[in-house]
């Protein structure tokens, strides 16, 4: 008579599952406010709307998203957590962009073989990024999938939901000609363009965590796997000065070249002074080590911009001093000018200054 088969025989380990979900229980629910109801453990997570009472017309706002091919370099050299931060922190930025607070965020993790403190590294990088910007870990999913990811292989999915008033929703509706723009620093690549970064590393044996003059004496796994940078708070003592934001661009997947689109009404464009912000030394590095060409580097990288707010011109003195009392650094690079051929144009250094 033949063996029964077990779920282990199949490469899946239950116990392992549960032994990741007690890891990141308390730092998940120390997220949690009275608005959550059911969180781990539940079928499904509960929160409750009442927490929007204070507002007039409030509207849900919702994105998805992953880290992307970052995770294999930090599971590489053991640094999980900041995927954690990265996936929360480019979710808040994506609902961000259309003035939406967060309110809570749900999370997935598989992997071909679940290893619990690898789990439990990943989501307390996403609880304590969600305790930063005053979001609920409301809840999410482990999977173990033998034959579907390769050994010592993750994937990192999450989900946000926020909320904004229906006539504070930020959507590039009232650009016009002459709005100026100011870029906001990025940490690093952020969780893009990772695949082509990988793909540029590949031919060199490079000592990643050794310092590199051409990064100013930093090691380039400290700069590659810098965590997105959340802009909430940016936008937040904005907001407190009175500046009057017309249009957020979350630069990610495409760059300084097919971000900006997506904001921008019919017959206006974006014109960027490319000369306005340095390049930081980790771009420069990949730039001249992949020998990648200038147009590729703009629709593949931020280049050093995670974030472009657009405002009236005469709003400068004030997001500048807002900027500046938070110390975030940030360059005037572009105005909003109408549209010839292209969307997005990169002209001589503007006198906007």
């Amino acid at each position: 008579m033949s063996q029964s088969a077990r779920y282990t025989d199949a490469g899946v380990d239950i116990d392992a599952g549960a032994r990741a979900v007690e890891l990141l229980k308390s730092a998940v629910t120390a997220t949690h406010g009275p608005a959550v109801l059911a969180g781990v453990g539940a079928f499904g997570g509960l929160f409750d709307l009442g927490a929007l009472a204070h507002m007039a017309r409030p509207v849900l706002a919702a994105s998805t998203d992953g880290v992307g091919t970052k995770v294999r370099l930090a599971a590489r050299y053991g640094r999980l957590a900041g995927v954690g931060v990265d996936l929360v922190n480019h979710c808040v930025n994506d609902i961000l962009v259309q003035g939406a607070e967060p309110l809570f965020f749900l999370d997935y993790v598989a992997s071909a073989k679940l290893a619990p403190a690898d789990v439990a590294a990943v989501v307390g990088g996403m609880a304590d990024a969600c305790k930063a910007a005053g979001c609920a870990l409301l809840g999410g999913e482990t999977a173990e999938m033998p034959g579907v990811y390769r050994d010592g292989e993750l994937d990192v999915v999450g989900t946000i939901v926020g909320a904004v008033e229906r006539d504070a929703i930020i959507d590039g509706s009232r650009l016009a000609p002459g709005d100026a723009v100011i870029g906001l620093a990025s940490s690093g690549p952020h969780t893009n363009g990772y695949s082509l970064i990988r793909h540029v590393l590949e031919p060199f044996d490079l000592d990643l965590e050794a310092p590199e003059e051409a990064l100013d004496g930093a090691a380039p796994i400290d700069l590659l796997l810098e965590p997105h940078r959340s802009y909430l708070g940016d936008v937040r003592s904005l907001r407190a000065a009175g500046v009057d934001i017309r249009g957020l661009v979350h630069v990610t997947g495409g760059g300084l070249i097919d971000n900006p689109p997506r904001i921008l009404p019919d017959g206006l464009a974006l014109a960027l002074d490319r000369e306005a912000w340095p390049t930081p030394p980790l771009f420069r590095w990949l730039r001249d080590l992949g020998k990648i060409e200038p147009a590729e580097m703009l629709r593949v990288f931020n280049c050093g911009l995670g974030l472009l707010v657009a405002l009236p011109a005469e709003h400068i003195p004030l997001a500048r001093g807002a900027l500046m009392a938070a110390g975030t650094d940030h360059w005037i690079v572009g105005r909003i000018e109408r549209r010839g051929i292209d969307p997005v144009v990169f002209h001589p250094p503007l006198d906007l200054r």
